[in-house]
């Protein structure tokens, strides 16, 4: 199994749904280090915006999430939603488990 820290949409049930045909079950944890911005994406019916976690290496920036259990296929899944504009990292939460984060893509 894969882990997959997630801190914005993909905590939506009814995105999960349609990218995985289920709900996933989870834990809160979080990424120390790190803070929220936000991204500005054309859809369809407009601009949106949409939560990306940024490193500061600053202990007191904390982003909370749910860590989830996935697995490799579930992966790419979540891959094919987050789509050009972000990219998969590795990172440590809390906890010390390792997982699975999605980022900006420069």
């Amino acid at each position: 199994m894969e882990k997959l820290f997630a801190y914005g949409t993909l905590k939506d049930k009814n995105i999960q749904e349609n990218i995985f045909g289920r709900t996933l079950k989870g834990v809160p944890d979080r990424l120390i280090g790190f803070v929220i911005n936000y991204i500005e994406i054309e859809e369809e019916f407009g601009i949106e915006k949409y939560p990306v976690i940024i490193a500061t290496n600053n202990p007191d920036d904390i982003v909370t999430g749910i860590v989830y259990d996935i697995s490799e296929k579930d992966v790419y899944l979540a891959d094919t939603y987050e789509g050009l504009h972000y990219k998969r990292i590795e990172v440590t939460l809390e906890s010390l488990q390792t997982a699975w984060a999605y980022i900006v893509t420069n």
